[in-house]
């Protein structure tokens, strides 16, 4: 698939970094470090701009190392970009750690999907199938 992409950050273009890659890093294009104190959030844009083909998304997810180690992830995960929208890219970072995290220009702060999806139609009616879960969620099915 071939994507339109306007690049103004002085970064590389997102990338597939192995053959099985689902994602792409996003990296932060900054003028200066930006310091996210413990429970803070920041959209740290990304100087990039899409024109996805209608019936694709873009999901910003978090990525998993920055989560683990530093306690940093994406606010909305995922976020999604849709097929008209045309701004830049930014990403809503929240620090989940009891330590300030500084965003460097350049540092890869979130991964990009490119996913299909489908659009409903809603069926108005008075009752749903039954199953053999009914209503049963949050936990019902057990923990092991």
């Amino acid at each position: 698939m071939k994507i339109k992409i306007i690049n103004k950050s002085n970064h590389n273009l997102p990338h597939y970094e192995t053959i099985a890659s689902a994602g792409m890093d996003l990296r932060a294009n900054l003028t200066e470090a930006r310091v996210l104190k413990p429970l803070g959030r920041s959209i740290v844009g990304t100087g990039l701009f899409i024109e996805l083909p209608i019936g694709y998304e873009a999901q910003v997810r978090p990525r998993s190392g920055l989560a683990a180690k530093k306690g940093i992830t994406v606010l909305n995960a995922p976020g999604t970009i849709d097929a008209d929208y045309r701004g830049e890219i930014g990403v809503i970072l929240i620090n989940l750690s009891n330590e300030e995290f500084t965003i460097q220009n350049g540092e890869r702060i979130a991964q990009l999907v490119i996913a299909k999806h489908e659009r409903a139609e809603w069926i108005e009616v008075q009752e749903l199938s039954e199953t053999d879960r009914g209503e049963g969620g949050f936990g019902s099915t057990g923990t092991k």
